[in-house]
């Protein structure tokens, strides 16, 4: 079994699969946290060294390496879905899952947010709305083919997205 939980930073799948994989005895995979370790640099190490299309790169690669993994919920970057064939790659090898809260509550999360995100660093409140928007109207295409769309609902529980993954008799 694998699940793949996407959708854009701040929409809480690391939170959300910490969770699903503790209730279903699953593995969890923070694929940013696999980069790292694979790669011993931070995420905006390598966007800063490398470039977006340098991180890219390695991000499928190591989406394809998760890919192989038995019984694992894997949590993706924002972008994941949206370059190569990483969204096919996913829909093949697991279940989908988009997470989509409404803009106000990403923006929140991602101001609150501890985690250094090397695409809305210095933006004003106003800017990263914007940003969000501009960039979900680019990424929904992609995050549109998943299997699952959770959209509208900003606190999921674990709980709720197993059941909602059960009823649909994915699992």
């Amino acid at each position: 079994m694998r699940i793949y939980l996407i959708g854009f930073m701040g929409c809480g799948k690391s939170t959300l699969g910490r969770k699903m994989a503790e209730l279903m005895n699953l593995s969890f995979i923070d694929l940013d946290k696999y980069i790292e370790e694979r790669y011993f640099r931070t995420i905006p190490l390598i966007f800063e060294e490398e470039g977006e299309q340098g991180f890219r790169q390695k991000e499928q690669h190591a989406l394809q390496e998760v890919s192989q993994f038995e019984n694992v919920i894997i949590g993706t970057g924002g972008g994941t879905p949206c370059f190569f064939d990483n969204m096919e790659l996913m829909n093949r090898t697991g279940t989908t899952v988009y997470i989509s809260p409404d803009t106000e509550t990403l923006a929140n999360r991602i101001s609150h947010s501890r985690t250094e995100r090397p695409l809305v660093t210095g933006k004003s409140r106003e800017e990263l709305i914007d940003f969000i928007n501009q960039t979900l109207e680019k990424r929904n295409p992609f995050y549109r083919q998943s299997k699952i769309i959770l959209s509208g609902q900003n606190n999921l529980s674990a709980k709720s997205v197993i059941e909602t993954i059960k009823n649909l008799e994915i699992l």
